[in-house]
């Protein structure tokens, strides 16, 4: 039984690939991914149950593992995949019509993606959760490259590269800590093993796991868009079609991160905090400091979003390194948040980019007049993000704030805010530029000439609106995942 609850998740996604791979994709079925995404998240459900009420569940000699960061991470995967895959069939419809091989394409690659990001959550191995991490960046480089301009395939080579470099330099610290637990006597078996590791962690090298540390911490970084390995990802997000944009921002991100924490938790033991500490404070600063910035002079709405993960991203890595259970809890909660208000955005932005024709926010005006229903789900999106109540990262990123002061981290978390605060102010100006500007009917190449509406009907609605009102409802309470954020603040159970 235990061993069923690790593996469905990771076969639920496999199974329909082989199905859109013999079927194609057609109106019988179009919804098989999200359908597949559904078994996902009701095996998360199932799972968070029982690892809260009973305790941590291992099979396949541990290299699989589920404890509450692991469920709770499985949660937001499935949640944000469900919305993003019921999306994907109107997307799909509107932009690829003209050829069944595209969906075909399509529904396999992201349904291996979402099988790589399973993996990933449930890896009970470091060596596996790179296996499922490297898996990702050759599944989503086809996925970037999807709509075959010549800016599309750019960037799929840019995130190629870059992130070859981010998981080599993570591949190079995994083999230097296996060689420093090897030398304290762990076996091949459990010489990965993040929970072996760290109730040993006194018998590693110092130096040697110092070293492995920072690799996995950069390593992993790329992957989640922290500096400095983040280029790929203003690039990737804007090419890539927006279910998938919207699966790479609001889980592919978080897959990533999950694992720096594991690194942490090791690194903890066996030096301390200070050092992952340093190291994650600088990145996170670093991160955000990009973000607001390049936020300032952005001119493309879908980058912009891009950046604002970046932004969401350098406050989680400064919430990690914060390291208490307020400061755990809190991001946990920012990953949820932020996973599914990145989802409605992008989305929206799918829609804004098939109605508009452009991806120009100065060429994007009055929407709240022209396209209000669009205009109204994409401003609800912006309002989450930039942490706004009653939105749930309006209590996440108190939470950070408050642990950082309470753990006498008061300078960089004020640094960091200030940060974002830019952040805010940047993404703030854009969107009411494009909601409230003056209609200009002479701009050149101007989406605000008179366009036909884009039709959106309950299918592309839904998943827009059940975003938007899970967030808001994790923002007034989050009693149906309480349990599980604290046991997952304390490392697992």
């Amino acid at each position: 039984m235990d061993l069923l609850l690790l593996l469905l998740p990771i076969a639920a996604p496999l199974l329909a690939a082989l199905g859109y791979a013999l079927a194609g994709w057609r109106r019988p079925t179009a919804h098989l991914g999200t359908a597949a995404a559904a078994v996902i998240l009701g095996g998360a459900i199932a799972l968070a149950v029982r690892v809260t009420r009973d305790a941590p569940l291992d099979a396949l000699g541990g290299w699989l593992h589920a404890d509450a960061l692991s469920a709770f991470l499985l949660l937001v995967v499935g949640a944000v995949a469900t919305l993003a895959c019921a999306a994907s069939p109107g997307y799909l419809a509107a932009e690829h019509a003209h050829g069944g091989g595209s969906g075909r394409r399509y529904g396999v690659l992201v349904q291996f993606f979402l099988a790589a990001m399973c993996l990933g959550a449930l890896a009970g191995n470091l060596g596996v959760a790179w296996i499922a991490i490297e898996a990702t960046t050759i599944v989503t480089a086809f996925l970037v490259g999807f709509g075959h301009t010549r800016a599309a395939v750019e960037a799929a080579w840019k995130y190629t590269v870059v992130c070859s470099v981010g998981i080599a330099l993570a591949l190079l610290g995994i083999v230097v800590l296996y060689d420093a637990a090897r030398h304290a006597g762990l076996s091949e078996a459990t010489a990965l093993n993040p929970r072996v590791l760290t109730a040993h962690a006194g018998a590693l090298d110092p130096a040697v796991t110092r070293m492995a540390t920072a690799f996995m911490i950069l390593g992993f970084g790329a992957k989640a868009g922290l500096a400095p390995l983040h280029a790929w990802l203003p690039d990737a997000h804007s090419q890539a079609p927006a279910p998938v944009s919207a699966l790479m921002s609001g889980v592919l991100l978080a897959v990533a991160f999950v694992q720096i924490l594991r690194v942490k938790q090791i690194a903890d033991a066996a030096l301390g905090p200070a050092f992952a500490r340093t190291l994650l404070l600088i990145t996170g600063l670093a991160t955000l400091a990009v973000a607001a910035l390049l936020l300032l002079a952005q001119r493309d709405y879908k980058r912009m979003l891009a950046y604002s993960s970046m932004e969401h991203m350098g406050l989680i890595a400064v919430a990690a390194a914060i390291g208490t259970r307020l400061a755990l809890a809190a991001l946990l909660l920012h990953i949820a948040g932020h996973g599914l208000a990145k989802t409605v955005a992008f989305t929206a932005s799918g829609h804004l980019l098939r109605a508009e024709h452009t991806t120009r926010i100065d060429q994007v005006r009055a929407l709240a007049i022209r396209r209000p229903a669009l205009g109204g789900v994409l401003a609800a999106a912006i309002l989450a993000l930039l942490g706004l109540p009653p939105f749930s990262l309006f209590a996440s990123e108190l939470g950070i704030a408050r642990a950082g002061f309470a753990a006498h981290l008061g300078v960089p978390v004020t640094a960091a805010f200030l940060l974002a605060l830019l952040a805010f102010a940047a993404l703030a100006r854009h969107t009411a530029g494009m909601l409230l500007g003056d209609e200009d009917p002479g701009a050149s190449g101007g989406a605000t000439q008179p366009v036909a509406a884009a039709r959106l009907g309950p299918a592309a609605w839904g998943p827009l609106v059940t975003g938007l009102v899970t967030v808001a409802a994790l923002g007034v309470t989050a009693w149906p995942v309480t349990t599980l954020l604290g046991l997952a603040a304390q490392g697992g159970r």
